[in-house]
C-alpha cells in the first residue's frame, strides 16, 4: 500500500462525490470513555455519512472485569459474519469504494479502514485530517440520521497481518525468519508506556521489548498525517526501516491501527496486536515493564487489582 491507496484529502473527496461516485462514507467519532459520538453525528456529518458503532459494530461489546474481556481485551473483533451484516447495514456492496473519517484525526476511523482492508476490501481509505479538514475545505454538513438501503457485500478474512500475545511477548527477540528481531510499537500516549498513568486497564506499564511510537507524532499540527517521506523517517528512528517485521499495539486495538495505517502510508506492512495492553496486562503471567526503555527496570507480574480504574 501507499499513501494513495489509503488517505483521500478533502478535495478530492468533494470532487469525486460532485461527480455523483459512488462511494460509502462511513462517520467512526469515538473517544476513549466518552459518548458513542452519535449525538455528534446528528448535529453535522458529511452529506450522506453513515454512523458506524465503534463499540458495537467494530467491536464485541464486554463488560468490564468479565471473563470475554480478560480473553480478548476491551475491543475484541467480531466474527466475520457478524462484521459482515454490520456493513450491509452500513450500505456497502462488494466492489464499492468506502471513506471512513471521525473528528479525532483518524484515532478511530483508523479501526474501521483496517478492518474494511482485512475484511477483503479493496478500495477503503481514511479521509486525511478527518471533519476538520473537510469543514476548513468549505465542505457542507447535514443534521439528523443517514439511514441506507441494505448493502450485499460479502467479507473475508484474515487479510491483513496479526499477532497474538504469544508472539508479542517475542516478537522482538531474535528468531529464524527475523535474525534482528522484530520491532514492537506501542502506539499509546508515552506516559502510559512508561507507567506514569493508567486510566483504563489494570497495571501500567508496557510489553517488554516494546517501542514507544504514540499516534500523536503521526499528524501534522492541522491534523492531517505527515508525509511520507516524514513518515518513513520517524518509524527508522524507531527500527521500523521495512527489513525487520513491525507489529503494533495501543490498549485495546483501536489507535493501534493509526500507527498501523501511518506506516502503510510509509510503505511499511505491519501487523495489529488486536488484544493489545488490555488484553496483555489482565493475564497475570504477562510481566509488564515500565519506564522509557523498551525493557526497563521494574517488568513484573502486578497486582491485578491496582490501577483498575476505567475512564
Amino acid at each position: 500500500m501507499n499513501a494513495e491507496q489509503v488517505l483521500i484529502s478533502a478535495a478530492e473527496l468533494a470532487g469525486r462525490l460532485e461527480r455523483a461516485e459512488r462511494i460509502v462514507l462511513l462517520d467512526v467519532r469515538w473517544a476513549l470513555g466518552g459518548p458513542d459520538g452519535r449525538e455528534e453525528y446528528a448535529a453535522g456529518h458529511l452529506p450522506g455519512a453513515v454512523f458506524a458503532d465503534l463499540e458495537t459494530e467494530l467491536a464485541v461489546p464486554v463488560a468490564p472485569g468479565s471473563a470475554e474481556e480478560a480473553a480478548g481485551g476491551r475491543h475484541p473483533l467480531p466474527s466475520r459474519a457478524v462484521f459482515e451484516e454490520a456493513a450491509r447495514a452500513w450500505g456497502i456492496d462488494d466492489g464499492d469504494a468506502v471513506v471512513v473519517y471521525d473528528a479525532t484525526s483518524g484515532q478511530a476511523a483508523a479501526r474501521a479502514w483496517w478492518m474494511l482492508r482485512d475484511a477483503g476490501l479493496e478500495s477503503v481509505r481514511l479521509l486525511d485530517g478527518g471533519l476538520a479538514a473537510w469543514t476548513a475545505a468549505g465542505g457542507p454538513l447535514e443534521q439528523g440520521v443517514t439511514v441506507p438501503d441494505r448493502g450485499n457485500v460479502t467479507l473475508g478474512e484474515g487479510r491483513l497481518p496479526r499477532i497474538d500475545a504469544d508472539q508479542a511477548a517475542s516478537f522482538s527477540q531474535p528468531r529464524p525468519e527475523a535474525p534482528a528481531g522484530g520491532v514492537l510499537l506501542d502506539a499509546r500516549a508515552a506516559e502510559r508506556y512508561r507507567g506514569e498513568v493508567e486510566p483504563v486497564d489494570p497495571r501500567a506499564g508496557h510489553i517488554p521489548g516494546a517501542k514507544s511510537a504514540p499516534t500523536a507524532a503521526n499528524l501534522a499540527a492541522d491534523g492531517t498525517f505527515l508525509p511520507p517521506a516524514a513518515l518513513r523517517e520517524r518509524f527508522a528512528a524507531l527500527g521500523a526501516d521495512g527489513r525487520r517485521p513491525v507489529a503494533v499495539y495501543c490498549g485495546s486495538g483501536v489507535t493501534a491501527a493509526h500507527d498501523v495505517l501511518a506506516l502503510a502510508v510509509a510503505g511499511i506492512d505491519a501487523a495489529l496486536y488486536p488484544g493489545s495492553f488490555s488484553q496483555w496486562s489482565r493475564d497475570p503471567s504477562r510481566p509488564v515493564a515500565v519506564g522509557s526503555e523498551p525493557s526497563a527496570a521494574g517488568a513484573g507480574r502486578a497486582d491485578l487489582s491496582e490501577n483498575s480504574t476505567r475512564a
